[in-house]
């Protein structure tokens, strides 16, 4: 079985296939249509080891992270798309926004 994140962050691999995405138009979609349960597990999970995640990518060359380290951006890019709706809406879509979009047309990049 191949791992998509670092070794010292293996119990996070249940939610790397799905929250792993490089860019953030894929992670607000993944959001949009994930359930407030699957956000809550997702915070949950990365949130307590947020700080050790950073700490560890800090130590690498950011022009040239190794694939597992990317990932564990990802997914940190992605605990930051679940904050708001965990800690304050209480559901996946931006209230009282109507059909309104977002539309990113640069990334952020390592």
């Amino acid at each position: 079985m191949s791992h998509l994140l670092p070794a010292e962050f293996a119990e996070l691999e249940p939610f790397a296939g799905k929250w792993c995405l490089p860019t953030e138009h894929e992670r607000y979609n993944t959001r949009l249509a994930s359930s407030m349960e699957e956000l809550q597990a997702l915070y949950s999970a990365v949130t307590p080891r947020y700080e050790e995640a950073v700490a560890y990518l800090e130590k690498l060359p950011l022009d040239a992270l190794p694939d597992d380290a990317t990932n564990l951006l990802h997914l940190i890019y992605s605990l930051i798309q679940a904050s708001f709706p965990v800690e304050v809406w209480h559901q996946p879509k931006v209230p009282d926004t109507g059909s309104s979009t977002f539309d990113c047309f640069t990334e952020p990049v390592p």
